[in-house]
């Protein structure tokens, strides 16, 4: 039976750092139609992220890589949940060079797009200062969360074609500049990033610009398990799941990618290295991304008790 109650947050010992764990949202579609988590009476936005705060004492808000996400909401979030409770937000697509809705993308940015990328359903090359002005826009939405204490680190995920190369290092740097006084966390989904020689000189520039390397478990990546490293006081774990069937598979939706439950020994192995993780940082975040039906909930319920 799921227990309540704020703080189930857990230490590895003396000398760790708190760890955290929670998933990749609170408002998936297939967990909320499984009825295997929330109560029938909990049916409204507001309902659903009171009783998650009383399970879990942090969460990623996924929905914000589809739309920039609202002030108003950001308030809301905070006046929703105990104190204590952390929020990691997801980059906007249009701050990771993603294909971006072009619908999603705020009127007052909208208006000053070129004709050729109105006329696109999706779209990647956006004007420089357009970027610049979504980077803006991106920090004052969440920092209501800021100014509260309930906001983690803002998730950068980049696809697989942002490769090691001058133009991505030149990214991260105006991320940065974009965003300073931020916990910042980085995932990279290129292979290049993870192997030697790069991936001693990547360590380096997150660790010199203050960037959270994300550590991963993810069907792309041989052996499923990304490297540990340690480059920033907030240590940031993201569990994808290990569905390589659907990852690659075309015209599938996107929560079948994620469909998988993770069994007691795979967890095993991982609270061992988020310990270890652990014990070099300050903080540390493990956030099950498994979400399909309620994968994503039982394995943060056994990650729990196993770093316990």
């Amino acid at each position: 039976m799921l227990q309540t109650g704020q703080a189930m947050a857990s230490k590895s010992d003396q000398s760790s750092g708190l760890i955290r764990v929670g998933t990749a949202s609170w408002t998936e579609r297939t967990l909320i139609e499984s009825g295997s988590f929330y109560p029938r009476n909990a049916t409204t936005a507001e309902g659903r992220l009171r009783f998650y705060a009383g399970h879990f004492d942090t969460v990623e808000v996924d929905s914000t890589y589809y739309a920039m996400p609202s002030e108003r909401n950001a308030t809301l979030w905070a006046e929703r949940t105990p104190r204590g409770f952390i929020f990691h937000i997801k980059a906007y697509s249009m701050l990771t060079g993603h294909p971006t809705l072009v619908k999603s993308i705020p009127q007052v940015l909208r208006g000053e797009l070129p004709a050729e990328i109105l006329k696109k359903q999706k779209a990647r090359d956006f004007p420089k200062e357009i970027v610049e002005a979504a980077f803006d826009m991106f920090s004052s939405v969440v920092r209501p969360l800021k100014e509260t204490g309930k906001l983690g680190c803002l998730v950068f995920q980049f696809p697989p074609w942002f490769v090691p190369s001058r133009p991505a290092y030149c990214w991260l740097e105006l991320v940065r500049e974009k965003l300073p006084g931020y916990h910042l966390a980085v995932e990279f989904r290129n292979r290049r990033w993870l192997t030697a020689p790069e991936r001693e000189r990547c360590a380096r520039f997150l660790k010199d610009y203050a960037f959270s390397y994300v550590i991963v478990d993810a069907p792309w990546i041989r052996g499923w398990e990304g490297p540990i490293e340690v480059t920033a006081p907030v240590v940031y774990v993201r569990l994808h799941g290990r569905n390589r069937e659907n990852w690659f598979k075309k015209g599938i939706e996107t929560v079948e990618r994620y469909r998988y439950l993770y069994k007691e020994d795979e967890l095993g192995r991982w609270a061992d290295k988020i310990k270890q993780a652990a014990r070099k940082s300050e903080q540390t975040f493990v956030i099950l991304n498994n979400c399909y039906q309620n994968y994503g909930i039982r394995n943060a319920k056994m990650l729990q008790w196993l770093l316990r």
